[in-house]
């Protein structure tokens, strides 16, 4: 009887260790972003009166984009994905640097951003943002992974919430956003109006040369990207700081 309850004390144990180790962990793949755009919430920011319920008729109510995150262990390439079902006739001008490429080499905290500005095509190679995250105990689900909240400020002023998964190790994410302990799969600006939700991921193997940086633009580093930005955006009143600040995301 004790070599039967030995055993069957034994078996429990297993079956509880292998339960616990039921959890995969992910270092390559795909990750497919919605980005979506309150722009009635951005023209009431940043517009008044006639003008502002003129583009609000125009527009819809909320434009949304698709992205692609190749990433490995330490490498990632953000870009631009399927196209949107949006059907738009906005009066409401197109911000700058809305179809960004962006490449990061995270072992060595490098990264090169392809940007669009106003027509003029921009290659930036500069360090990685360091952003000061503050991670919480709320958690959420996104795309079938358990994430966990972290908070952050960037440029200064623009309050950022993030979830990320330590169940994908690569410590990347959506456009410049990284540093947590594991994938970031979604980013809000709550006062910008703006998130990045992953809608699906693909345990993928990637080879480097899928993660090669983008090449073509007039290279840059950040420090001169935001002072030519500014000197275009000087007269622009309200809607030139909010075109700056997407420049610079």
């Amino acid at each position: 009887m004790s070599r039967i309850l030995i055993l069957l004390v034994f078996l429990c144990v297993t079956v509880y260790a292998g339960a616990q180790n039921n959890t995969v962990f992910i270092s390559q793949g795909k990750i497919e972003y919605e980005r979506s755009i309150n722009v009635y919430a951005q023209i009431s920011k940043d517009d008044e009166g006639e003008w502002s319920e003129l583009q609000k008729k125009s527009s819809t109510h909320f434009k949304t984009a698709y992205f692609d995150l190749l990433f490995n262990r330490n490498k990632s390439l953000y870009r631009p994905g399927r196209e949107s079902n949006d059907r738009d006739n906005s009066m409401w001008i197109q911000p700058p640097a809305q179809n960004n490429t962006i490449y990061s080499d995270l072992d060595n905290a490098k990264g090169i951003s392809q940007k669009n500005i106003f027509e003029e095509l921009f290659l930036v190679q500069d360090s990685l943002r360091k952003i000061k995250w503050k991670i919480t105990t709320e958690t959420r689900n996104i795309a079938g992974f358990s994430c966990r909240r972290a908070n952050a400020i960037i440029m200064d002023s623009i309050y950022v919430v993030a979830f990320y998964t330590d169940e994908i190790l690569t410590t990347g994410g959506p456009e410049s956003f990284s540093g947590l302990p594991g994938m970031i799969l979604g980013v809000s600006l709550p006062h910008e109006h703006i998130s990045w939700f992953a809608t699906k991921v693909e345990a993928l193997p990637i080879p480097d040369s899928q993660l090669a940086p983008p090449l073509k633009g007039k290279k840059t580093d950040n420090t001169n990207l935001t002072e030519t930005v500014r000197r275009g955006m000087k007269d622009w009143g309200k809607e030139g700081q909010r075109f700056m600040r997407a420049a610079l995301l």
